[in-house]
Formats: C-alpha cells, sequence, structure tokens
C-alpha cells in the first residue's frame, strides 16, 4: 500500500498503464474496488460551486457519484489530500512506495543516506558534465526512438524523488535516498540512458557506485550484473573528405558492433554524400562487427525529407570540402529546418554551414536556395581561410560556458582557462546574432570570430517554445583522422586514428553531448 488512501477497508488497484506521459487520467475506485467502497453508494451536487459532501479523500464525477479518481494539478481530492501520480487520492504527508525507506538519519545525529559516483562516456574514462542522475518513484517508462520534442521543463519519466546533476568532473551524489535493496536509479542525458538497480543501501551512510555501472552505453547490449536496461539515441552521421566526425564516436567508446547504415538494427547509421566532390568514406571494411557494404546516400536516403531525419534523435554533418549545394536543394534545407524545429539535433561541421547561411559557393547546384530564418544568426565569409592554432572558450556568451572551460582543465583538454589547441581547423563564421544564438568557442586572434555557435529551434519563437538543437562547429576532429572514398584502404574505420582524445576532440565531445540534452536549463 501507499499509506493511508483512503478511510475505508484495504483494497487494491490494478494500475493502468501511462503511454508517453508519467500521469494518467486516473482511476475510478468506485469501479475497479471489488467490493466497493460504501463511499461509492454516496449521492452527491454536481453542480459547479456546490459543497462537496463526500467523505475526506472523495469529490463529486460529474454523475452525481462520490469517487476517488483524481488528476495531477487537480483539486478532486479536497482539503488534506493530493493527487498521485497513478490518479489515487491520498493524504498530504503519507509515503509511497520506496519513499517510505527514506530514513530520517539528521534526526538520529547521522548523516544523510546517499548515493554517489561519477558519470563517464561510453569509454569510461571521459568524465560528463550536466547528466541528470535520479531514483524513481515508480516505474520508469522506454524512450521512444526517433525526434521528439523534448524539454528540460518536462518532469523526468519515474517522478524522481532523489536527483542530482554531476559536476564538472562528473561527480554527483543523491541526498536523502530509500535504504532497502534494489534501489533503482536512473542516468539519463537525452536519449543516452542507463538504468540499474542497486542491490543493497545502507541507511545513514553513501553507497558509491563503481564507473561501469554509471558509464553512457556503448550499445544496446551493453549490460552490468546492476543494470536493469540501456538506451542510446539513434544517429545518423553523413561522412566528408574533410573532416572525420565518425572517428570520434569510435573514440568515445561507442562499441562497432552499434554502427551500421539505413535499414540496420544499429543506434548509429553511417551515410554518404555520393554525388558529392567531397564524398567521404562510404563503405565499411571487410569483416567489420557492425554494417557491411556500401553506406546509404545522404542526398536521397537522409535529407531529402523531414520524415527520413526525424527516424533520428541527430544528424551529424561532416565537412566535405565545400558546400556541394547540387546535392542540397531547396527542399533538402526546408526538410533540414523542419527537422530541427519538430526537436531534432543537428551537428554541422564547417561547409555544412549551407544549411545555416544557405548556398553561397559558386559551382553547379547553387540557385541561391537558403532555409528560413536561419540565415540570420549568423554571417559568414565564402573564403576557406585557415584558423590559428588556439581557439578560446567563451565563458560569457553560453549558458554553460564557466562549466566549458573547467570541464575542459578538468579532463586535460586545456592546460590554461579557455584555450583549446587545435590543428586544422577554419575560419568561415564571422559573427553572430546573440540574441539567436550562443556562442560557445571563438578564435583567439583578434577580432575573434566565432569557431563554435549553438542554437534552439524554432528559433523564431519564443524560447520557452522551441524543442531542437543546432550546433555549427569550424573546428575539425583533429588530423590525425580523415575520411575518403574509395577502395578497402579507406573503408570506415580504416581512416580513424587510435589513441587518447585530442583537446579539440574533447571540446568536440563536450558540444556532441550537450546537443543530445535537453533543451532549456535543469538547474
Amino acid at each position: 500500500m501507499r499509506g493511508t488512501l483512503l478511510p475505508s477497508a484495504v483494497f487494491s488497484i490494478a494500475v493502468l498503464a501511462a503511454c508517453g506521459s508519467n500521469h494518467n487520467a486516473g482511476q475510478s475506485v468506485c469501479d475497479n474496488v471489488v467490493p466497493a467502497p460504501a463511499a461509492c453508494m454516496q449521492a452527491c451536487d454536481p453542480a459547479p460551486g456546490a459543497a462537496n459532501t463526500c467523505p475526506a479523500g472523495y469529490h463529486c464525477t460529474p454523475d452525481g457519484k462520490c469517487d476517488a479518481i483524481c488528476t495531477a494539478g487537480g483539486g478532486e481530492c479536497g482539503d488534506g489530500y493530493t493527487c498521485t501520480s497513478d490518479g489515487q487520492c491520498q493524504q498530504i504527508g503519507a509515503c509511497e512506495g520506496i519513499q517510505c525507506n527514506i530514513v530520517a538519519c539528521q534526526a538520529m545525529g547521522m548523516p544523510a543516506t546517499t548515493i554517489s559516483g561519477k558519470v563517464y562516456a561510453p569509454n569510461g574514462t571521459l568524465p560528463l558534465y550536466g547528466v541528470q542522475v535520479y531514483v524513481p518513484l515508480h516505474t520508469v517508462g522506454d524512450l521512444p526512438t526517433g525526434a521528439i520534442c523534448s524539454k528540460c521543463a518536462d518532469t523526468p519519466l519515474g517522478d524522481p524523488i532523489a536527483s542530482d546533476i554531476t559536476k564538472e568532473d562528473g561527480t554527483f551524489s543523491l541526498q536523502n535516498v530509500p535504504a532497502g535493496v534494489n534501489i533503482p536509479v536512473v542516468i539519463v542525458s537525452g536519449k543516452w540512458r542507463r538504468i540499474i538497480k542497486v542491490s543493497t543501501v545502507a541507511q545513514c551512510t553513501d553507497t558509491a557506485l563503481g564507473a561501469a555501472d554509471t558509464s553512457l552505453p556503448k550499445s544496446m547490449s551493453d549490460m552490468t550484473a546492476n543494470t536493469v536496461s540501456v538506451n542510446m539515441p539513434k544517429i545518423a552521421i553523413s561522412t566528408g573528405s574533410a573532416d572525420a566526425l565518425e572517428c570520434l564516436f569510435r573514440k568515445l567508446g561507442i562499441a562497432d558492433s552499434e554502427i551500421g547504415t539505413a535499414g540496420g538494427t544499429q543506434r548509429i547509421h553511417m551515410y554518404t554524400d555520393a554525388s558529392s566532390a567531397g564524398q567521404g568514406a562510404d563503405q565499411f571494411t571487410a569483416g567489420f562487427p557492425g554494417g557491411s557494404g556500401n553506406f546509404s546516400d545522404s542526398q536521397t536516403a537522409l535529407w531529402d525529407s523531414a520524415d527520413h531525419l526525424k527516424a533520428y534523435d541527430a544528424v551529424i554533418l561532416s565537412c566535405e570540402g565545400q558546400q556541394a549545394a547540387n546535392t542540397k536543394t531547396q527542399p533538402a534545407l526546408d526538410a533540414m529546418k523542419a527537422y530541427a524545429d519538430f526537436g531534432g539535433r543537428v551537428f554541422a561541421s564547417h561547409w555544412h554551414n549551407i544549411w545555416i547561411e544557405g548556398a553561397t559557393q559558386g559551382g553547379s547546384g547553387n540557385m541561391g536556395q537558403k532555409p528560413g530564418v536561419w540565415p540570420t544568426i549568423a554571417t559568414w565569409t565564402d573564403n576557406d581561410n585557415n584558423s590559428p592554432t588556439k581557439d578560446l572558450i567563451d565563458e560569457v556568451n553560453s549558458p554553460k560556458g564557466m562549466s566549458f572551460a573547467t570541464w575542459m582543465l578538468d579532463v586535460g583538454g586545456s592546460t590554461v582557462r579557455d584555450e583549446v589547441a587545435i590543428s586544422n581547423g577554419k575560419s568561415t563564421l564571422t559573427g553572430v546574432d546573440l540574441t539567436k544564438a550562443e556562442r560557445w568557442v571563438t578564435s583567439a586572434t583578434n577580432p575573434r570570430p566565432p569557431q563554435i555557435i549553438q542554437f534552439t529551434t524554432p528559433n523564431e519563437v519564443a524560447a520557452a517554445d522551441r524543442c531542437g538543437k543546432v550546433v555549427f562547429s569550424d573546428m575539425h576532429v583533429s588530423g590525425d583522422s580523415h575520411s575518403n572514398s574509395g577502395g578497402n584502404n579507406n573503408a570506415f574505420p580504416n581512416g580513424c586514428a587510435a589513441g587518447d582524445l585530442k583537446p579539440q576532440e574533447k571540446a568536440l565531445a563536450f558540444m556532441l553531448f550537450d546537443l543530445s540534452s535537453c533543451v532549456g536549463a535543469i538547474f
């Protein structure tokens, strides 16, 4: 039982499953309990403003009978009662489920019952900032596949009773958690999620979790002994000859078995812009554990329609060394904007500025196409300028700038605060409208043009009504990896360098994980 529900005899209730929400419309005690409580026989006046003559914890239904259905935020239960998330009237102050196992340790002069740990990227070594960790009160539902409108203001699945956000060093501490066995803990950032059950949580002390249980999953089968379930976002990567963003995912620990192409069961799908002069890697090497054969074509199977894009939580666009306007038509630009406005996430590298600026380079396919709204967000140069060897984190013009700078120091991406050593960087951005977008990184050389910007979508509506995110970066993956088409020597992942993450790769990793997180602030 969830404490004292009603002043009548103990009864059982079958809980209805919620679809797409933590809350349902409530259940009728009178319809679902046999025998029905005596209060269900009592007549009442359903007229608006009429006095509630039903017993405590009951309300008057439209058909003039007392019942104990309630809705979240509704006033059906009456004074002294509140509505639980599964639609039952409950006395205020009564505990529910594992809430009843929270021990008042401080009243006994003892420290609180806590669960602590550090959250890592799938590689198990890179700590992550801004990941939500919580103990849920109720069962945590499944996450839908594909783009959705994900706002930080939404109630997390399962109704947290203790929660925290990882600090710059990746650590968290859940305070005043229930004591007992098999205590659930959810670790989630966007569609990245691991749910574990802590076998034993002793009261009035800390229970520390190991890295294996607190790392984001490297595959959909990445289960530890304590893991209940894992989830990964579904991501499309379009390769390009001038960058190798696909290689960064392998360094971050994504299992090769989880990398395929369109139609595969894997969560990471590789595409290639087959008609672009800057086509990147276009096939898997023989014997690759994930996908096999050729990648699907970006132009005809990915950005040709918003529906194809919406199958993915995020779309990663690796620089092709040119805009290649011949493969990015007006309908394609419209589809990409519609996808982001719907709730999709877009990461665009260098000459993929065409999705934001529109077609500006000469050559075939430039019909002056451009997306709606986005061209006003930033200003650009059409010159393929090399950037200096050092970038600076902007701690003022992005909401997480200070934490980004601290995190880079913590993970060894910076040796001097705000400074990021880079190679193979470019400079096509010249400015950004700070009323429409955030400036995360700039060049270190005056006039310090932006290197990385982010904006939320639809950009033309109020910030509270936005669902998606777009990141643009002139910063490339470091030059030790390459992505070229043609022949098994260039087949993925043969062009990917091994070894530790370079400083700029760590900066890009921060942006990629932030891209997948909810829109808004969870702090």
